[in-house]
């Protein structure tokens, strides 16, 4: 397995990752965020590649606290295709973002997950990997 950086001629591959996650959208949509996001120094994008194809990949947000001093990684996406799950592809994302939060100096790394019945391994798979529930998040769509 091979990680790496994401660039724009992986914008199918992660297409399809989204909809693995629960996110439908098209190509043309992912190249609009993803042309956003790679244009902001904050973001990290990594991908899982198995014999030169995308199966997973972890995005990443530098953060910066109001409450304590320095920064934290935020984990805004995780996913892992789903032909390809159980095989430690998610576990080695989870490494590869903590190596880059800790080359960062950041104090911490934090994720969120829906609280639906289909992200139950989900969070068993953190909890594995040392992460704990600790807060409750909240959200509301603005018009």
């Amino acid at each position: 397995m091979d990680i790496r950086e994401a660039t724009m001629q992986d914008i199918e591959d992660l297409t399809i990752l989204m909809e693995h996650l629960g996110y439908p959208t098209t190509i043309d949509n992912m190249k609009i965020r993803f042309s956003n996001i790679f244009s902001k120094s904050d973001y990290k994008t990594l991908i899982a590649l198995i014999d030169d194809r995308v199966v997973g990949m972890i995005g990443l947000i530098k953060c910066l606290s109001y409450e304590m001093d320095g920064c934290y990684v935020r984990i805004g996406a995780l996913v892992v295709h789903s032909d390809y799950q159980n095989k430690g592809i998610g576990k080695r994302l989870i490494e590869e973002a903590e190596n880059f939060a800790r080359s960062i100096g950041a104090s911490g790394i934090v994720l969120n997950s829906g609280n639906r019945p289909e992200r139950m391994k989900a969070h068993q798979f953190y909890k594995n990997q040392g992460y704990s529930d600790k807060s409750t998040g909240f959200v509301k769509k603005l018009d």
